[in-house]
């Protein structure tokens, strides 16, 4: 039952999430740690850190460790499959009408319309991460690391994936 549980969760989370790894981030949240929980916020939040810290597609990234701490090499082979079929079947039942839709109007409005629903659902996540960082590491951490992060991504341009590897060695050392 734990492995269709898994399947499903992630099947719903990435057919439902247009628009790729942005749109799923929030939809596999809620599945992992409020529909199941897997997993706590907090945890959720680690593992997205270092998951995009990481070359790669998130969704998969995130599928093949929760899979995998969950049921093994099974759980993650699973999760994986569960995150790549939504696009797989859309791409081989859509691909026949890319080229009568590819200039639709009603396509591109569509396209449109979704990207304010993924812009709430990143910044509930986020308002989300920000009350659990909160209450873990206490406000001179979160400031500190907050400020450090606005100036080293604002003022000086420093690629994110170092600020967020800064921001687990930190928290690695002071945190911990």
């Amino acid at each position: 039952m734990m492995y269709w549980d898994l399947f499903w969760s992630f099947f719903i989370a990435n057919i439902l999430g247009y628009g790729g790894g942005p749109a799923t981030i929030p939809l596999i949240q809620n599945e992992v740690v409020n529909n199941y929980e897997w997993m706590t916020l907090s945890e959720f939040g680690d593992l997205l850190a270092i998951a995009n810290a990481l070359p790669g597609p998130i969704a998969t990234k995130l599928a093949g460790y929760i899979g995998f701490e969950l049921g093994g090499v099974l759980g993650a082979v699973i999760a994986l499959s569960a995150t790549i079929l939504p696009s797989a079947i859309a791409v081989v039942i859509l691909f026949k009408f890319v080229n009568l839709f590819k200039d639709s109007a009603e396509v591109k409005l569509m396209t449109k319309s979704v990207q304010p629903i993924i812009a709430v659902l990143l910044g509930v996540m986020a308002y989300q991460f920000f009350l659990a960082a909160f209450q873990d590491s206490g406000v001179f951490h979160l400031l500190l690391l907050t400020g450090l992060s606005y100036l080293t991504l604002s003022r000086w341009k420093v690629h994110p994936s170092f600020v967020i590897l800064g921001a687990l060695c930190y928290g690695g050392v002071f945190l911990s």
